[in-house]
């Protein structure tokens, strides 16, 4: 008789081994796999070997070049006049007339009416003034008959004229009279001028700026009538640095009114377009500044409202900001270099003869926006380096883009070249 429990035993065996078998073909696939591919790297040709080429940093650069340089000094300042005036009046009375123009804005030329005063009462004082005239003469004319009397009197005793006293011939009385004359003309005189100063006229050719009474006001003597400003030319206060003075064309303070100096082109934009006026440096003020430490130079605008000449540029007027390009002095033998090319504060990267690097430090003349000026001189064959380099090494060899030597052995693919090609693994190919 067969054992059931050897019977059933049979079977779960059966089934472990199926289960084995399921988990170890995979587990071969994967191994054969590993191995077949294992086989495969190692008959597969092996790629080429190439060189690894260390190249040079490659740099843009110019020639130095040395010339006179005319330096141009940026400032900015407000148009102001030459000239600004409070008038007052002299009299007192009540305002009769004025102008027409007599408004803000308004133009007068020199000596026309502004404003007129009610002038009856100085009227009647210079008829006064004429009529203590006229009795002074009439005294005078008395006195001096009375002189002549006086004198045919004395000359009835018999003695000289000379020997005659004072009183005899009156002369005390006559010295009066003339002095009566006198101030009677004075004051004939003085009524005339209070007279005249009823009537306020421009002291200049004049803008008016502000008014300050008008017609049927009552001033007073020291009453402000308008404030007016002259137009003949303009002044702007151009600020400037300490190390820029030297290189301007300043007129001494010394120097008689109407010596010019450097030229000055000021600008502005109007309705995106840049209008430009030329005007001339007239004086320095001579003055540092306590609080900015920089010094005034004043520039002279003539016409600036375009009155008297026919310059068809646009007015500039007063109050307005405006940039100002001072034109300094022209300075033989100076280089420039752009600005972008300086390291640091003042070192600059040269290109050697033999394309190596150079930092050299360099003795700044002046500097504006743009460019650095120096009197510093430099070899023939040095160029300045404008491109900036990441880790620049005194000495270090570099390739010029420019350089014509250079691009003619980058384009030769089939020359031998100055590098040396180094291959990865540290062997050189052949």
């Amino acid at each position: 008789m067969t054992n059931p429990a050897s019977a059933s035993a049979k079977p779960q065996k059966q089934r472990k081994m199926v289960q084995l078998r399921f988990v170890l073909w995979p587990i071969a696939i994967l191994l054969i796999s590993f191995v077949l591919l294992g086989l495969m790297g190692a008959l597969a040709p092996k790629p080429e070997k190439k060189p690894f080429i260390v190249k040079a940093p490659l740099v843009e650069a110019m020639p130095f070049s040395a010339g006179d340089v005319q330096f141009i000094i940026e400032s900015q300042g407000s148009v102001l006049p030459r000239t600004e005036t409070i008038l007052v009046s002299e009299v007192s009375g009540q305002v009769v007339k004025v102008s027409d123009k007599f408004k803000v804005g308004g133009f007068f030329k020199k000596g026309e009416e502004l404003v007129l005063i009610n002038d009856i009462d100085y009227q009647v004082a210079l008829l006064q003034a004429q009529a203590r005239l006229h009795v002074a003469e009439a005294s005078l004319m008395e006195e001096e008959a009375r002189v002549e009397q006086a004198k045919d009197e004395w000359r009835l005793t018999g003695k000289s004229i000379d020997e005659a006293p004072a009183l005899a011939t009156r002369k005390p009385q006559l010295k009066k009279a003339k002095a009566d004359l006198e101030a009677a003309k004075a004051e004939v005189q003085a009524a005339q001028i209070k007279l005249s100063r009823t009537k306020i006229v421009a002291p200049y050719d004049a803008m008016l700026k502000a008014k300050h009474l008008d017609i049927g006001q009552f001033v007073g003597v020291g009453g402000q009538i308008a404030t007016t400003f002259a137009v003949d030319y303009a002044e702007v206060r151009l600020p400037v640095k300490f190390q820029d003075i030297d290189f301007l064309s300043l007129p001494k303070i010394n120097h008689e009114q109407g010596v010019l100096g450097s030229t000055v082109d000021l600008h502005l934009n109007i309705l995106g377009q840049e209008q430009t006026w030329q005007a001339k440096l007239t004086r320095y003020e001579g003055v540092v500044d306590m609080n900015s430490r920089v010094h005034y130079v004043v520039a002279q605008l003539d016409d600036p409202y375009n009155l008297f000449g026919e310059n068809e540029s646009n007015e500039l007027r007063v109050g307005t900001f405006v940039n100002g390009d001072i034109h300094g002095k022209t300075v033989n033998d100076v280089t420039s270099i752009p600005r972008a090319a300086v390291r640091g504060a003042n070192n600059i990267h040269i290109v050697t003869r033999s394309n190596t690097l150079d930092i050299r430090p360099v003795n700044i003349l002046r500097g504006d926006s743009q460019y650095i000026y120096t009197r510093d001189q430099f070899g023939k064959d040095e160029r300045l380096i404008l491109t900036k380099l990441e880790l620049p090494v005194n000495g270090m060899e570099l390739r010029v883009s420019n350089d014509k030597a250079q691009s003619n052995i980058e384009e030769d693919t089939t020359g031998v070249t100055n590098e040396t090609p180094v291959s990865v693994n540290g062997e050189a190919n052949d």
